[in-house]
């Protein structure tokens, strides 16, 4: 490991396990090659982690008490929310906010009061957790770009990607990002320090965890549902929704493909990730659906007060002609890469699939490719329905959900098509959810704005409407 002469660093060791089943000198070395871990994320249909590419990365030396040393007197936004039982996510909108030296959190954390903690003094640590969550390194460590080369997402196979890409995650036990899915890309998250708790469903539940675009976060699809603690009076598709569940140590990355829901919490005292979002082509069309949520959500909520309804991490409500600028930028360019030879970054070419969907290796002879599951490579297992609150850490590969029996799978695709992947009414008798009308007899309430919107935005409203768009752009469009 190296010192560093760029600023006011200390370096701190940390430790880590091998993979079962490895030594400490294999465990140093990567299992894939760069060519092979991009090949392998090519194929990945769900989440899988790695469990020792990382190994050598100077980034696994960013503890906390390190990035404190590094910072020094910068002040960092923290997310604060309480520590209560409750079966409704806490989202961002909901949250007290302060700036803070990163080493008041650390001494917050420990049970201290007074000065040392600074702004932290008006939130008791036994009963709020804190978060600074979603920083990019580019402008956090924009004096010290040396940083940038500790983290090393060029061994997947993304030439010239680091800490520049990235973003960095901190937080305290129990600190947690609501259950959302990510419009653009997949994800790579590297642990760095504690654990942390991800519960990922896969893109098909969309219609059993009930998605909203309140709050607005552009690229954020939200869920109403708390996937730890639900409510199923309220959402009784959730039952139906597959949880991969998987506990992340530190020196591990956590492989998250486009669409995939997750839910994410920190179980340790102090914990550190950094990740980063890889563009995908699908993000084109994708852009042009979150144009149109914007200029929707904007039109409809615009004579609302922002703090209720516009997540803190948007700079605001544009106009309505900056929205519709937007749209139509979004569909000239996303109709320009559609007549445009197909782009295949670092020289990767679309996927042959088989009538089972699975990708098929080029070259025939050596028949399709698998894979290679492992002690460097394991897949995020998926639990039994809405069993999301049990603790499995990365363990052997090839585990299997549980069997379901033919008689959930019936009920299965009964609420499936019940449902008919949009928003229901509420059950009779269940609780009034925040926006809503109240007062008035069960299942009759009048419809609100934010009611309207979840229809209005649903994704595979949204999906249509892009594709219609799209056509009357492209001139594709017969109706």
């Amino acid at each position: 490991m190296r010192e560093r002469n760029s600023g006011p660093c200390h370096v701190t060791f940390v430790y880590f396990r091998p993979p079962l089943g490895c030594t400490w000198s294999e465990s140093l070395m990567s299992a894939f090659s760069p060519q092979e871990a991009r090949r392998v994320l090519h194929h990945l249909q769900a989440p899988a982690v790695f469990t020792n590419m990382a190994a050598g990365w100077p980034a696994l030396l960013w503890t906390a008490q390190h990035l404190s040393h590094c910072l020094g007197d910068r002040l960092v936004r923290f997310r604060l929310g309480r520590r209560e039982q409750t079966d409704a996510p806490l989202f961002e909108t909901q949250c007290s906010y302060v700036e803070a030296r990163l080493q008041h959190f650390l001494s917050w954390t420990r049970g201290r009061t007074g000065p040392q903690v600074g702004p932290f003094c008006e939130f008791p640590s036994s009963q709020y957790w804190a978060y600074a969550d979603y920083k990019y390194i580019a402008l956090l460590f924009q004096d010290q770009p040396s940083m940038f080369e500790d983290v090393k997402w060029s061994d997947f196979g993304f030439e010239g990607r680091g800490g520049r890409e990235s973003t960095l995650w901190v937080g305290g036990a129990g600190a947690n990002t609501p259950c959302h899915l990510d419009s653009y890309g997949c994800n790579l998250v590297l642990q760095v320090q504690g654990r942390k708790r991800w519960h990922l469903f896969p893109p098909e539940d969309t219609g059993k965890l009930y998605p909203t675009r309140i709050p607005y976060e552009e690229s954020s699809v939200f869920s109403r549902v708390h996937v730890v603690r639900p409510d199923l009076r309220r959402f009784p598709a959730f039952r139906g929704s597959r949880a991969h569940v998987v506990t992340l140590q530190p020196g591990q990355v956590l492989y998250v493909p486009r669409h995939w829901w997750h839910y994410v919490e920190s179980l340790d005292p102090i914990t550190v990730s950094v990740n980063s979002w890889i563009e995908l082509e699908e993000d084109d069309v994708a852009r042009v659906g979150e144009a149109v949520t914007r200029a929707v959500v904007c039109a409809l909520k615009a004579d609302a007060d922002t703090d209720a309804w516009l997540n803190p991490t948007e700079a605001g409500a544009a106009s309505h002609q900056d929205n519709m600028h937007s749209v139509n930028l979004a569909l000239r360019a996303c109709a320009r890469g559609r007549t445009a030879p197909p782009r295949h970054p670092g020289g990767a070419r679309p996927a042959k699939r088989d009538s089972g969907g699975r990708v098929k290796e080029r070259g025939g002879a050596s028949g399709p490719f698998r894979v290679p599951f492992g002690p460097h490579l394991v897949p995020v297992r998926c639990l039994a329905s809405t069993e999301t609150a049990t603790d499995p850490e990365v363990k052997s590969p090839g585990e299997e959900a549980a069997p379901r029996s033919g008689e959930e799978e019936e009920e299965e695709e009964e609420e499936e098509e019940e449902e008919g992947g949009l928003p229901r009414h509420r059950a009779p008798g269940a609780p009034e959810e925040p926006g809503h009308a109240t007062g008035h007899a069960p299942g009759h309430a009048p419809v609100t704005t934010d009611d309207l919107l979840d229809c209005l935005l649903h994704p595979d409203v949204i999906a249509r409407v892009t594709e219609l768009l799209l056509g009357r752009q492209t001139g594709s469009d017969r109706t």
